[in-house]
């Protein structure tokens, strides 16, 4: 049978056209890439020829054969025979130690031989094929998830999206893009909060998305066929109302029976799991839905270094090029107010370093928003990986933590420090709380009790944070 070869040479080969070898080469050929193939099976080589591909009838394991491929920049090599495609492995790397040669193994072992011998890349055929059903199972569940939340949307003729408690942008984020979905399907949808701690720098984010979020009082959602609620299922025993939808990224042991339930999606954001849905759903979706979205995965992973997944990148890469740039430099670059500025100066001054735990007393404060801001920025001094800032604003001492240390939870650390004081809001990575002064609310305004009242407030709660996160002060 006479051999033919490229008069040119190949940006690829492929040494053995098996199954593996065969779909390979099928598809270098669909995309236009000049190959060059090698197989001692005539009848396979025939049968390449006659879909006009450039095939060789020749043992792979020929050194001949790596002297006719020495300037091409990739061999696959892709038999079913292990120790054939060790052989063809060596004698290409020994003739072009340059080459990049991809070689097929048949388990682990083998794998690891392969990798000893010089492949610059290993495949095993059934961890690839194990892989790929992995991917269409997820694919598959979430089709089937977002069927479930769409019938359950449907059913009603308006719903309720309720962010509860945590005011974030997530949160926010995400009820955006629920009314949104909502109102493509032609269900009505207003945004609630139900929760005290509605600050300014996120309720100006809200406002530029143009989402109006409701107060959640006591009535507020009765005239509604259905409630959805973002994050916070923790505490669904405690809504005080029913919830048909509720959706949160993170963990809980807190039973969820509503009619559709999405929680602990293994992604470091509840944006995350709206892009998800998105991508199933073909609706309409506004550029400021996208933008949010991103803004809300940014945020919430504190730009992708706090408690970030592979899933999360994605949602990021697929939001990108629908968002709005100006909105979004809008959103993520929202000016100093003065106060911040101050509660910053404070925190960095009157910081405490307990191994890598900072903890700082700002004083008497205007904006409690001032605290996250300030926590977010010390998180970047070196060697610190949780931060807590506190101050006192209206009688209430306002704490706020963030960490990304995975071996902590500031959630339920604020709740054992604080549990008979107040109930903190949050996560493991990012939690607030606010304490009643109590006792300490009877100091007067003047000069000398209110610094009495800071160092008795600042002793309280660092005790106490100290104590609950196992953190020896004089560390």
């Amino acid at each position: 049978m006479t051999e033919t070869a490229s008069d040119t040479v190949p940006e690829y080969a492929i040494l053995g056209c098996g199954s593996v070898g065969h779909v390979a080469a099928d598809r270098l050929h669909e995309q236009g890439d000049d190959l060059i193939i090698f197989d001692k099976d005539p009848s396979r080589v025939e049968a390449l020829r006659d879909q006009d591909m450039n095939a060789v009838e020749r043992d792979i394991t020929d050194p001949e054969v790596a002297e006719m491929v020495s300037g091409t920049p990739v061999a696959l090599v892709l038999t079913s025979t292990v120790e054939d495609n060790e052989e063809a492995l060596r004698n290409l790397k020994d003739e072009n130690p340059d080459q990049y040669v991809v070689v097929r193994a048949n388990d682990p072992v083998s794998h690891d031989e392969l990798e000893e011998a010089g492949a610059d890349y290993v495949i095993n055929p059934p961890e690839v094929i194990a892989e790929s059903a992995l991917r269409a199972l997820e694919s598959g569940e979430m089709e089937h998830r977002v069927d479930r939340l769409v019938g359950v949307i449907e059913e009603c003729e308006s719903l309720a999206v309720v962010v509860y408690r945590s005011f974030e942008p997530d949160e926010i984020a995400s009820a955006n893009a629920l009314c949104s979905i909502a109102d493509a399907l032609g269900v009505d949808s207003e945004a609630f909060y139900c929760g005290s701690q509605r600050y300014q720098r996120n309720e100006a984010f809200a406002n530029l998305l143009e989402l109006d979020v409701n107060d959640c009082d006591d009535d507020a959602l009765d005239g509604y066929d259905g409630v959805a609620v973002i994050d916070s299922a923790d505490e669904y025993a405690d809504f005080g109302f029913d919830a048909d939808i509720v959706i949160d990224h993170n963990q809980t042991d807190e039973a969820v029976e509503s009619a559709y339930a999405d929680v602990g999606s293994n992604v470091g954001s509840t944006s995350t799991v709206l892009t998800k849905y998105l991508q199933e759903i073909d609706v309409d979706t506004p550029t400021d839905v996208y933008t949010g979205l991103l803004h809300g995965i940014r945020s919430e992973t504190s730009y992708f270094r706090r408690n970030t997944t592979p899933a999360d990148l994605t949602a990021a890469a697929y939001l990108f090029p629908f968002a709005d740039e100006d909105l979004l430099e809008d959103l993520e670059s929202p000016s100093m107010s003065a106060d911040e500025f101050e509660v910053l100066a404070d925190a960095v001054a009157n910081r405490g370093i307990h191994g890598s735990f900072l903890v700082s007393n700002v004083g008497f404060i205007n904006s409690p928003d001032a605290l996250s801001w300030s926590a977010e920025t010390l998180l970047n001094l070196e060697g610190v990986s949780t931060t807590v800032v506190f101050g006192i604003s209206d009688e209430v001492i306002q704490v706020v933590g963030v960490s990304k240390d995975a071996r902590v939870d500031l959630a339920d650390a604020f709740d054992e420090a604080f549990e008979d004081e107040s109930e903190s809001v949050g996560h493991a990575d990012e939690a607030r709380v606010s304490v009643p002064l109590g006792i300490f609310g009877t100091v007067s305004d003047e000069e000398n009790d209110r610094e009495v009242l800071l160092e008795l407030a600042e002793e309280t709660v660092k005790t106490k944070l100290l104590d609950a996160m196992n953190v020896e002060e004089d560390e």
